[in-house]
């Protein structure tokens, strides 16, 4: 069978996280059938879900923490105990280094476990899929401690057990997980007629409704009105999560609060959802999960990620034709991706994020983390802090956001950081045929041959087209 380098650039680039280095021949395995070879991890589903050792659930991080935050009230409390009134000012000096809490060391943890994933995987594309759901129904880290010890954890139960399964499935998974209920404060929702919200002042929380219709689901746009709002923030009230004391469950598990829901049915797109508990949320996001808006939304948004800033409108139709033929299988989704020729034929012009691009380097560099700590530290520095963006709508998804003269810079600073690292030990010619071979433009291949050095020609091959475009 006759190989083809481009398409196994595009296969390994535009799915993947970029080819990987040492003797693995990606590049090769992908060349003799580039569809097939992305379509082989789609076959795995057991392989998008995430073990590691260490790795604790949800509920079990809650409690960790909120063990972890009483230690902190109490150690507090005894040291103004103990400080005599006139002790004398403390004279300046540097601070000890403090050991890692139980948040840090949780979400370093969680942060390696999905880098090693991302640089080991032989394609990379459910781990590609993975990014985008977490993206799509994103939380931040940087909400508090509870959102922070519980990102990883949200990904790996929310987002992997669904990415090849129905979207209905992760939507509801999404919803009911404490870490987006704790970051758009569902829990701080009551029904105005419920038993708890007519004994306290707190009253309806429209956060999460308003996210789950505009980011989620329908889109901007998507044929819903703020009364749609208002009556979905109503009928997902009560869903919430156990607290440190562990009145409704056990502390961090999610639950349903009777008390705190708004009693009675509700009207939501047009449709009235009788007065059934917890049931009435569910049937309302079931619903919501098969609307005509939600299959056009995910497929633009799912085109615009994988393929163009600007997809072609039949490959968006296509997409959307399947998702609701299908149902929300998301598995046929990324295989219609796959099968389609406008994946293959558009030219690798989108900008990598930070993300992928830290990744890919990896890869190629045959470097498997042992630490977290460079790639939080570099993500930090480029703009996309994992599992941390500035709002509920993501990271952005273009090139132009990540194309910015300043943010080119910082990855050339790193780039060269890199070459000088490692450079003296590397043929960076040997790295560029295991990441593009005659797929290379002249253009990298030229520039890689007259730099100074092996530190240089590294850093500019890190910063090629090859290594920056999928």
């Amino acid at each position: 069978m006759a190989r083809d380098s481009q398409a196994a650039l595009v296969a390994l680039n535009r799915f993947g996280f970029g080819a990987r280095g040492g003797a693995s021949g990606d590049l090769i395995n992908a060349s003799s059938d580039p569809r097939g070879f992305v379509k082989a991890e789609l076959a795995r589903p057991s392989g998008v879900l995430l073990e590691a050792p260490g790795l604790q659930s949800t509920q079990q991080l809650g409690q960790a923490v909120f063990a972890y935050q009483d230690q902190v009230r109490q150690a507090r409390e005894a040291a103004k105990t103990a400080a005599p009134a006139d002790m004398p000012a403390p004279t300046e000096q540097k601070p000890a280094p403090q050991p890692l809490n139980v948040i840090q060391k949780t979400f370093r943890a969680e942060a390696l476990a999905r880098l090693q994933r991302a640089t080991l995987a032989e394609c990379g594309f459910t781990e590609r899929l993975v990014v985008f759901w977490s993206n799509h129904f994103c939380i931040s880290a940087s909400k508090g401690e509870l959102a922070r010890i519980w990102a990883g954890a949200f990904e790996r139960e929310a987002i992997r057990p669904h990415v090849l399964g129905r979207f209905a499935d992760m939507l509801r998974a999404v919803e009911q997980h404490p870490a987006m209920l704790f970051f758009l404060d569902n829990q701080q929702s009551l029904g105005p007629d419920s038993r708890a919200g007519q004994n306290r002042k707190r009253g309806l929380n429209e956060n999460l409704a308003r996210e789950i219709m505009e980011l989620h689901t329908l889109g901007v746009g998507g044929g819903y009105t703020q009364d749609d709002v208002t009556s979905l923030a109503r009928i997902i009230t009560g869903w919430t999560f156990a607290g440190r004391k562990g009145q409704l469950g056990p502390p961090g598990s999610f639950v349903f609060n009777a008390n705190a829901h708004q009693p009675g049915p509700q009207v939501l797109l047009g449709k009235t959802y009788e007065a059934a508990g917890l049931a009435q949320g569910e049937a309302a996001l079931a619903d919501i999960a098969r609307h005509p808006s939600t299959a056009n939304f995910i497929a633009s948004k799912f085109a615009r990620h994988f393929v163009a800033d600007d997809p072609p409108p039949a490959l968006v139709a296509r997409l959307r034709d399947v998702f609701v033929k299908t149902d929300g299988d998301l598995k046929a989704l990324a295989t219609a991706l796959v099968e389609s020729d406008e994946a293959w034929k558009a030219p690798l012009t989108k900008m990598r994020s930070p993300y992928d691009f830290l990744v890919a380097s990896g890869r190629l560099l045959a470097r498997v983390p042992e630490d977290p700590g460079a790639y939080l530290n570099n993500l930090n520095l480029l703009g996309q802090p994992l599992w941390s963006p500035a709002g509920p709508n993501g990271f952005p998804d273009t090139s132009a956001a990540w194309a910015a003269p300043e943010g080119i810079k910082l990855r050339l600073d790193i780039a060269a950081q890199i070459g000088a690292r490692l450079g003296n030990n590397i043929d960076p010619l040997d790295l560029l045929e295991f990441a593009a071979a005659d797929a290379a433009s002249i253009e990298t291949r030229r520039t890689v041959e007259r730099a100074e050095s092996r530190q240089q020609a590294l850093a500019l091959l890190l910063m090629s087209p090859e290594m920056q475009r999928r």
